[in-house]
């Protein structure tokens, strides 16, 4: 019989578990998993029941070679290593309706599959510097909520509601539904962001390092902006023309 692992530790970037069995017992339990490393190649019932597991519960997971597995731990991972997030995520529909019914002029912010976690930490400080109610991140494709978001958010990632949704068109739809604008940043388009009222309940999307926003959803949004680019590069990092999108909205608000 396989020995069990339960071993819940604090790295520099994150809590971990490890082995098999422990891994499918805190998705069970309903831990806060943020990604799970398998590793390339392994077989067997008990991890092909992980493996379901995980995509019935839409946890991210990647396939990894051992070696990567040996990095994150010296322990007997068994081939599986799971992240565990440091905060707790909320649900986009009651952070939804709160905010609307405190009064307050929403301002959201989706994040399509924001990959870098420095870009991610650095959004949410300015996302909580500028009074965004709640950042939406979709389950799979981003960048994890750990020990380097934390620092490159200075802590306001434990400020700022973060929403984990399956798909961020779902958001898109159920934010409209709701009566809240939903402006696209995006270079293809003509208006540029001071040509849009950031005034009424808004939401604003960022699109990934690189390909921008999903095409799909592009379709189904109520404006899109761009910045204007007076030099020769085409385009900035997605954390700055962020920062210039949400102080556009505050801009806007205080005048």
């Amino acid at each position: 019989m396989s020995s069990v692992f339960l071993y819940l530790y604090p790295m520099e970037n994150h809590t971990q578990i490890f082995g098999l069995r422990a891994v499918m017992e805190a998705v069970n339990a309903g831990e806060t998993i943020d990604k799970v490393f398998l590793q390339k190649g392994l077989k067997g019932e008990l991890f092909s029941e992980l493996e379901s597991l995980l995509n019935r519960n839409s946890i991210n997971k990647s396939y990894v070679p051992v070696e990567k597995l040996n990095k994150l731990t010296n322990k007997n991972h068994q081939g599986v290593v799971a992240q565990i997030s440091p905060i707790a995520f909320h649900d986009l529909e009651t952070l939804v309706l709160n905010v609307m019914e405190s009064g307050k002029t929403p301002l959201f912010l989706l994040l399509d599959q924001i990959s870098d976690v420095r870009n991610f930490g650095a959004i949410i400080r300015t996302a909580e510097c500028t009074g965004v109610n709640g950042i939406i991140i979709q389950k799979k494709g981003g960048a994890p909520v750990n020990g380097d978001t934390i620092k490159t958010s200075a802590g306001a990632v434990f400020k700022v509601p973060i929403c984990k949704v399956d798909h961020i068109k779902d958001a898109v739809f159920y934010l409209q539904s709701s009566g809240i604008k939903v402006i696209a940043a995006t270079e293809k388009t003509d208006d540029t962001l001071y040509d849009i009222s950031f005034i009424e309940p808004c939401a604003i999307i960022m699109g990934s390092e690189d390909r921008g926003i999903n095409p799909s959803i592009l379709k189904v949004v109520d404006a899109k902006a761009k910045l204007p680019i007076l030099g020769d590069i085409e385009s900035l990092n997605v954390s700055v023309a962020c920062g210039a999108f949400l102080y556009e909205a505050v801009r806007q608000r205080l005048s």
